[in-house]
């Protein structure tokens, strides 16, 4: 009797241990962020940056190993990322997830708005308050990150990509090849005549030495970093966004893209283009195009390129070099203005994150503690430069970070010049959630031509265009447009964008006249429904006024 009951009572000891055990093992732990012991599938939809591969990527196992869970990766290239993304919402046949890249692509607010009351995304809500206390928390701290996020029914279906990032603000810069500048004897110009000016004679004078007319003027490309040539032009004669031409005057909400001002604005850059200064690939180019006329393989061909950053058409030290040629030309004053396009923080409005109805349970909590990690300091770093060692390092003594006066709390490793990119943090995909805290706090050179003095470089550029903003934006990465308005809205604006594009590129281009075709094009644009889009808009802009209580 008393051997069994001691028998019974060692095993009992032993389930208990067992029990223990599997609570607290890695699989089952709330930080794990898993409820079962095989590893969750996660079906991701995911925009992969040509220098890495996702699948393979060191945060990628990490994650996987974290959180136990198995990502089944469906990736592609940027160009022609939103036709598949569009693609696979419209199958039926989409995943449990989508991580896209906001200014590649991203879905827009309307979209999120229109899945999500479709049920196809989910409401984030309960799980992130249940499972993601530094979402939680950032929200609670920071208002304008919860409203970029909240519906106007006040659910969350889907996480903007929050950046607060200094020189993402003012995303429509000029870089301008400063060694054929100094090489001509010519001053950096800082009007739209003299900038023209400046482009006659690299098409000219033969900046490059080589005795041939092969230099390229200018150039640009169509993607969302601020790429596109047209935006910088235009801003000496009216405010161009680059994103849906509107603007406001007085709390009035107008449309810019029917104004004698964006009338003579064309014409200035169609000037550019009958000249020859303007590459015509400029308006149908991808980035990596772009890129290929920076890092051209043989003499230095181009002049002047349209981006956020110069790394994003021409290398640094690790390649060709030719970075350290370009400097920013400062918003160019013309017969109206000198504007410079200014984006709060550099937010794209949308969600670059939404878990869909096709996501298991264990799925959907696991995916939120991983976007919750990134929230993190340290899942910061993970996310943006992967392992410790290889994409990034602790600060040293006397290193100084990108903020005055702030600590510094990582330093960015690069490959060395011919050595393959590391693959480990996700190149854009990571991008969740970066406090202007946590950017400042990255280690920074003194030289801002080296790869560890890019941020600085950057910082330093931007305050040429900070405050050439309009006194009075349009806000329109934090306007919601009313439930019931809001598919006519999203069709509105992708077909009037679509057509005040395409009829800027041909009036550019000399397809259309600007002198006998101008009168039908705004008669067309009307016709289209831009003054009921302009009253959406407006709309739109009071009930996000009087939220504020202005």
């Amino acid at each position: 009797m008393n051997r069994n009951w001691m028998t019974c009572a060692a095993l009992l000891v032993v389930v208990a241990v067992l029990l223990n055990s599997c609570a607290e093992s890695p699989a089952n732990s709330p930080e794990q962020g898993t409820l079962s012991e095989a590893p969750v599938p996660i079906h991701v939809f995911a925009l992969q940056d040509a220098r890495q591969n996702l699948e393979t990527s060191s945060f990628t196992l990490d994650l996987e190993q974290k959180y136990n869970v198995k990502f089944q990766w469906e990736t592609y290239p940027y160009e022609g990322a939103k036709e598949k993304r569009q693609i696979s919402i419209a199958s039926g046949n989409y995943p449990d997830t989508y991580m896209l890249t906001a200014y590649i692509d991203q879905f827009s607010k309307s979209d999120v708005m229109r899945y999500g009351k479709q049920g196809i995304f989910l409401p984030l809500n309960e799980l992130i308050d249940d499972y993601a206390p530094h979402i939680k928390a950032a929200f609670e701290q920071n208002e304008t990150l919860r409203a970029l996020n909240t519906a106007p029914d006040g659910r969350i279906y889907g996480l903007v990509s929050y950046s607060d990032c200094f020189h993402c603000s003012y995303p429509n810069k000029m870089w301008l090849n400063t060694d054929w500048l100094a090489k001509l004897g010519l001053e950096m110009p800082t009007t739209t005549e003299a900038f023209k000016q400046v482009l006659k004679a690299f098409k000219t004078q033969d900046p490059n030495g080589n005795g041939l007319r092969d230099e390229i003027p200018l150039s640009g490309s169509t993607e969302d970093f601020g790429v596109r040539i047209m935006p910088f032009l235009m801003n000496g004669f009216i405010y161009d966004d680059d994103r849906n031409y509107m603007r406001l005057s007085g709390g009035k909400v107008e449309s810019v893209a029917t104004t004698q001002q964006w009338r003579e604005g064309l014409a200035y850059i169609r000037s550019l283009y009958e000249e020859g200064l303007i590459d015509p690939g400029a308006f149908t180019q991808s980035a990596d195009a772009f890129r290929r006329l920076g890092d051209n393989s043989g003499d230095e061909i181009l002049g002047a390129g349209a981006a956020m950053h110069p790394d994003i058409f021409v290398s640094g030290d690790n390649g060709s070099g030719r970075s350290r040629h370009y400097n920013t030309v400062p918003p160019l004053t013309g017969p109206y203005a000198s504007y410079a396009v200014h984006n709060e923080g550099g937010i794209v409005p949308g969600a670059k994150f939404v878990i869909t109805n096709k996501a298991s349970r264990e799925a959907q909590i696991a995916l939120i503690r991983m976007v919750d990690y990134t929230y993190t300091t340290e899942g910061q770093i993970h996310a943006e430069s992967g392992t410790e060692g290889i994409g990034w390092r602790k600060p040293e003594p006397g290193e100084r970070a990108l903020g005055e006066g702030t600590a510094p709390q990582v330093a960015f490793l690069s490959p060395e010049a011919g050595e393959a990119p590391n693959n480990t943090g996700w190149i854009g995909t990571g991008h969740f959630y970066m406090p202007r805290s946590y950017r400042e706090s990255w280690v920074q050179g003194d030289d801002i031509y080296a790869p560890n003095g890019y941020e600085r470089r950057l910082q330093e550029a931007t305050r040429l265009y900070a405050g050439h903003e309009p006194k009075e934006i349009f806000p329109y990465w934090m306007i919601w447009v009313d439930e019931q308005a809001s598919p006519e809205a999203s069709v509105l604006a992708t077909n009037l964008k679509s057509y005040i594009d395409q009829s800027a590129l041909q009036f550019i281009t000399g397809q259309r006249s600007l002198d006998t075709g101008w009168e039908r094009y705004v008669e067309e644009l009307e016709q289209m429904g831009l003054s009921k889009y302009v009253g959406i808009m407006q709309k739109g802009y009071d009930a996000y006024m009087e939220q504020q209580g202005k």
